[in-house]
């Protein structure tokens, strides 16, 4: 698998998954994913080390857009409007996901991997989005590696963006001592 820079991608990467580990164990707060084009691997990432069941609650592949407007409750004209490949609708699959479990934090991802064009948006382009009560952020990607390496990379970043949302309240997180 390879990167938007054409470097080789890790099957997993072990430090971006400590430190989500770490922020969570070291908070006691939970997290809940809603994915679409990453298919579960934000998901297979999380549960790769031990310990996830202590924070990590509900992951939901929302693959097709009836499962985005009817499992997550994803609103019809937020799809129809913007598409499923949307900073929009990614939004909302964070916030939607992250209500319907009663978590912390949520994340979630939606785009096009490829090959061919979707809803006349590009291949390699990417939503991802983080929500904690009060606030959610999005990202928008533009990958330009092979399908399993864009599906590697948009895994990775949704992390990173969870990482960046999750140390604003740094002071909070911090082990005690």
């Amino acid at each position: 698998m390879f990167s938007r820079y054409g470097q080789p991608v890790e099957p997993v990467p072990s430090d971006i998954i400590k430190r989500v580990h770490e922020l969570f164990n070291n908070s006691a707060l939970t997290l809940s994913v809603a994915e679409s084009c990453t298919g579960g691997l934000v998901c297979h990432f999380i549960t790769s080390l031990p310990g996830a069941s202590a924070f990590f609650t509900a992951g939901v592949i929302s693959y097709s857009e009836d499962i985005k407007k009817n499992i997550l409750g994803v609103n019809a004209e937020t799809i129809e409007t913007f598409g499923v490949v949307s900073e929009e609708t990614a939004r909302e699959m964070a916030e939607k996901i992250r209500q319907v479990s009663n978590t912390d934090f949520s994340l979630s991802t939606t785009g096009n991997l490829g090959p061919d064009v979707l809803e006349e948006k590009e291949r390699g382009l990417v939503y991802l989005a983080a929500s904690k009560k009060g606030k959610t952020v999005s990202r928008e990607l533009r990958l330009k590696g092979d399908r399993e390496g864009n599906k590697a990379e948009a895994a990775l970043e949704a992390m990173k963006l969870l990482i960046e949302i999750m140390q604003e309240g740094r002071d909070i997180l911090a082990p005690a001592g």
